[in-house]
């Protein structure tokens, strides 16, 4: 039986960057995601944590290329005419395992079929392959506009993100922005933000404030944005403890329409984690609290893969005890929330 057509389309889309325990670090990567009638494609693999091959962060040259194979314009880069259809987000090694589908012409339309998780250079279909997925049928015309759109300058991937540090404590600004930029997310830090000539300004999406900056300072600095033309997300920072600023950041970033998140809702209270999601997927919840000493301390208190719905998590006490916050992660999508008392 013949497959089905399905509509083709293209979205932004961002693979959260984290500060592990450690001293770990997980990359930020924008790319561009592929919509099957509206959908990431993405969203049908509930526990995989993968970018498409059309990252942001690639030379011109590698983007276009991975284009115009997808379009068919080159040879395909697997043999038995397979392509990477989400790979590693660190490495893009395909030794670390790697979503990949035949591309094929059938007529003047296009089919991705035989979707397999794929470590070497051939799928074995029948033991690693996606038989609940596909295969797609797209139309020629409306698949070759939108890839053609991202190397015509019509629809650019997604750009560099920077984000500009307000605070006082200079020492937790300097260990923020450290971890920022080794996730791959620009920082830069200031105390007054009201004297950055306007062009510099236009470089942010981003700004964060220290819980000591003032709302008079705070407002200086949104009304030298505003004077600049730049719709810039704020964040308030919530505690002076990195992985959690670094997680209110990454949230701040994604400005995607609530239909491209998996993760929709995150509520803290009552010892529980109120947690809602639109696909399958795997969930990560984190509690962040500090003592009366003002130190920091984090605990895994979930991990595992959630049906679509509302869940409630229950929250391990002396991890929540005191001033406490949450932290909830998926592929793709952060939401952070404090412990309401």
């Amino acid at each position: 039986m013949p497959a089905a057509y399905a509509a083709f389309g293209l979205a932004p889309a961002m693979r959260a960057g984290d500060v592990l325990a450690g001293g770990g670090h997980q990359a930020h990567r924008d790319f561009v995601d592929f919509l099957v009638d509206g959908r990431p494609l993405l969203f049908q693999l509930a526990d995989l944590d993968a970018v498409s091959p059309l990252a942001s962060d690639i030379p011109p040259a590698i983007f276009t290329a991975q284009v115009r194979s997808l379009l068919l314009e080159a040879d395909a880069p697997l043999p038995d005419g397979r392509h990477i259809i989400y790979g590693c987000p660190e490495c893009a090694d395909l030794a670390c395992g790697a979503v990949t589908a035949v591309i094929e012409r059938d007529g003047s339309d296009y089919l991705w079929r035989d979707f397999a998780w794929q470590t070497g250079e051939h799928a074995d279909l029948e033991r690693d392959g996606y038989h609940g997925m596909g295969p797609f049928r797209f139309a020629g015309t409306e698949y070759r506009a939108a890839l053609g759109s991202l190397i015509d300058g019509t629809e650019p991937p997604a750009g560099a993100r920077r984000v500009l540090l307000v605070g006082a404590r200079v020492a937790v600004l300097n260990k923020l922005a450290a971890a920022l930029r080794a996730i791959g997310i620009g920082a830069d830090i200031t105390g007054d933000a009201t004297h950055v000539p306007a062009d510099e300004l236009r470089g942010y999406r981003a700004v964060a404030f220290g819980r000591a900056v003032t709302e008079d300072q705070r407002a200086a600095v949104r009304a030298a944005f505003d004077r600049a033309g730049v719709e810039a997300a704020y964040v308030d920072g919530l505690a002076p403890v990195v992985p959690l600023l670094v997680a209110q950041i990454e949230h701040a970033l994604d400005r995607r329409p609530s239909e491209q998140h998996r993760l929709t809702r995150l509520v803290a209270a009552g010892g529980e984690a109120d947690v809602e999601v639109t696909s399958p997927c795997r969930v990560r919840v984190t509690a962040y609290r500090l003592d009366r000493l003002h130190r920091s301390h984090t605990r895994d208190v979930f991990d595992g893969v959630l049906e679509p719905g509302r869940h409630r998590i229950a929250l391990d006490t002396a991890a929540v005890k005191g001033e406490s916050f949450v932290v909830a992660r998926t592929t793709g999508s952060v939401l952070v929330a404090a412990m309401a008392r």
